[in-house]
This record gives structure tokens, C-alpha cells and sequence, in this order.
């Protein structure tokens, strides 16, 4: 995916708020991980396998429906964040026992061999690297997608399904990373650039790039890994503490379940929030965050905001210092500059939830 097309990253972003962007997020680390085995009751099947995968992440995979995704952290002993997900559970009953994930890019490798070495010869990961993904988002993106898809409307955000294109099958998830209602798309390689070509015979949509796909999930204050979390960062700190599950934490059986449990009690000793920059340049990662001239935390994300006409920001402070409308400082080029803290989102989101829809944020999160 390039940075931007020749429009420019500002038309790209305001284009997926008004339309729909289309942006080719095939780098994704996609894979189906599948029992080894697998007996005549799906259901049993579908417990096990999420009983096997279960102590690598925070979330409650045994509840999962059919057709259902959910957003998810791979934690390591401490704690920390190894990588944030995507996990669902197909539709197909002859495809119970396997589950459907999607990672991020820059720690795939990491993550697939880590769930084929914790779970040994029990399972298969069947990696889906060749195969295209693209993820169209904006309020018109679900009218475009009907007209190719019919009943793809019928999702709700976090539901994924299979649907024909073509007389090729391709995989349609109600999801995405801007804050706007949209969809991600899992295509083989033969049908992939014939579809994208496609969606962009229609007026409505238009190729967007890397850096409006950022702008778009900051306004969205969605974290992004390796920027606003880290194998350091806990989900409490983070302010994920939805994707911990009460079952999981009850049972004590989470990573780094002491940390989790001590932070849930006492609180963290820092927290992410959201700042509004209220003069000067843009504050962007790495910049501290000072109060009264005393450093305090640290920028993990920031940029302009197309949307809000100002600069905007993510990062970490202590929890006495985490309330809307605490007046702190940012240090761009050596200069204080006034910020507030405010809540989260930025920009509010614009999913379409159906009944039983899952919830991959239900704050504020994904990839």
C-alpha cells in the first residue's frame, strides 16, 4: 500500500468520511488455525480448539458464534502485549474446530510461531500470505458492496461470512480501522485484482494509502501496535481493559494474570488518553508530555486532524493526570506547547451493529 495516491492524503481521508476508500491492506498476516484432528461434534470441536488457543490471549473464544469476530490480545508472561487480533469463527459447519485470524503485519511471523509452538501438533496454521485483503470503509461503502455482493448488508459489525463473487468464494468481514462503518475482504489471488478493479469502477470509491489509514484510526483513537502498545504495555494500560474477560480473569488462568489482577485492583501506573494540541505544530511520537514543565508521559501517536482542523494526539500519563480537560504540555522542537486531555474517540465511530453483532471496541479498537 503507498503512503497516498496522487490525490493527496487529505482528499483520501476526507474522501473515506464522506464515500468510500478502498485500501489494499493485503501485508496483514491471515491464517486459519485448525484442529488436527476433529471428531463428528462441531461444537466439542470448537471448545477444544478454543480451549487450546484460550491461554495465549485475554479474550473468551468459547463463546464465539458462528460467523462472529472478535478483537483480542496476544499477551506475553508479564502481561504485555505480544500483538493485537482479530479472531472469528466460521459460519461452515463442516469448518468448526478452526478459527480465522488476522494479525498485524509487522509481527505475523512472531505470532504464527508462537501459536504453532505452544500448540504443538494439535493444531494446524494454515497461512493465507498469497492471497489478497482489501478493506473498503466509509458510510457508502456498504451500497457498493451490495451491488456486488447482495446480502452483505445483512452483517453486523464484527460478523464475518462467506460470499460469492464471480463464481469465486471470498470472505466478508463487517470490520476495519477507520472508525467508519465498513468492510475487510479475503480474496485468492486469482480474483483479488479483478474485485479491486471493480470497486473502483464505482464512483464512490478511490484508492486511499498508508498515511490517510492512519490519520483516519487516530481520529478513531485506535491504537496501533508497535506505536501505542508494546510487548511492555498491559491491556489495562492501554485502556483495552474490554478485552480482558471477567471468565478469564476469574479463573486466573491469563498471561501475566498477577500484573492484570493488580492493575484491575489498584489501578495502573499510567493510562492512554487522548490530547487536543491547543497551539503550535503537531505533537507526534516519542514527543513528552510535561506538566508545568515536569515530564509526565510520553506521545505514542500524533498528527493533524483533517476532520477536527487541529492537532491531535495518543499517549501515556499517570491516572491522576488522565481526566477530560487536564491541561498538561507538549514538547515539539524543544517548545512547550498548551494541550488538554479528552476523551476518546476523537471523531465518534460510525459502526452498524446487528443483534448479537460482536464487539471489537466497546470503547473506543483493531487491526
Amino acid at each position: 500500500m503507498p503512503l497516498h495516491y496522487p490525490t493527496g492524503v487529505l482528499t483520501e481521508h476526507r474522501w473515506t468520511r464522506a464515500h468510500a476508500g478502498l485500501f489494499d491492506v493485503s501485508h496483514m498476516g491471515v491464517a486459519f488455525v485448525q484442529l488436527d484432528r476433529r471428531s463428528p461434534d462441531a461444537e466439542a470441536d470448537h471448545r477444544r480448539l478454543a480451549e487450546l488457543i484460550e491461554p495465549l490471549v485475554c479474550g473468551d473464544l468459547r463463546a464465539l458464534r458462528p460467523g462472529e469476530l472478535r478483537y483480542s490480545l496476544l499477551l506475553n508472561e508479564t502481561g504485555g502485549i505480544v500483538d493485537d487480533l482479530l479472531i472469528g469463527r466460521p459460519t461452515d459447519p463442516a469448518q468448526q474446530g478452526s478459527l480465522f485470524l488476522v494479525v498485524n503485519a509487522a509481527t505475523k511471523e512472531c505470532d504464527f510461531a508462537l501459536i504453532a509452538e505452544t500448540l504443538g501438533g494439535a493444531v494446524q496454521v494454515d497461512r493465507r500470505d498469497p492471497w489478497g485483503m482489501m478493506a473498503l470503509q466509509g458510510p457508502e461503502a456498504a451500497p457498493v458492496l451490495e451491488a456486488m455482493c447482495p446480502g452483505v448488508s445483512e452483517l453486523g459489525f464484527m460478523q464475518f461470512a462467506p460470499h460469492e463473487w464471480r463464481e469465486q468464494s471470498i470472505l466478508i468481514s463487517r470490520s476495519g480501522y477507520t472508525g467508519e462503518d465498513g468492510f475487510e475482504i479475503l480474496l485468492s489471488p486469482a480474483v483479488a485484482p479483478s474485485f479491486w478493479n471493480a470497486l473502483l469502477e464505482d464512483a464512490r470509491v478511490r484508492p486511499v494509502g498508508l498515511a490517510a489509514r492512519d490519520s483516519l484510526r487516530l481520529e478513531a483513537g485506535l491504537p496501533l501496535y508497535g506505536h501505542d502498545l508494546g510487548p511492555e504495555t498491559s491491556p489495562i494500560e492501554a485502556g483495552l481493559g474490554f478485552a480482558v474477560h471477567r471468565r478469564r480473569r476469574d479463573a486466573g488462568n491469563l498471561r501475566g494474570h498477577a500484573r492484570l489482577a493488580c492493575e484491575l485492583a489498584q489501578g495502573p501506573s499510567r493510562i492512554r488518553v487522548g490530547l487536543r494540541v491547543l497551539e503550535g505544530a503537531p505533537a507526534r511520537e516519542g514527543a513528552v508530555i510535561a506538566r508545568d514543565g515536569e515530564p509526565v508521559g510520553v506521545v505514542t501517536s500524533g498528527g493533524f486532524s483533517p476532520t477536527l482542523g487541529i492537532p491531535i494526539a495518543m499517549g501515556f500519563v499517570p491516572p491522576s493526570l488522565s481526566a477530560p480537560a487536564t491541561r498538561l504540555e507538549v514538547v515539539v522542537r524543544d517548545r512547550a506547547q498548551a494541550a488538554e486531555v479528552v476523551p476518546l474517540p476523537f471523531v465518534p465511530h460510525r459502526y452498524v451493529r446487528h443483534t448479537h453483532a460482536g464487539d471489537m471496541h466497546a470503547l473506543h479498537p483493531r487491526p
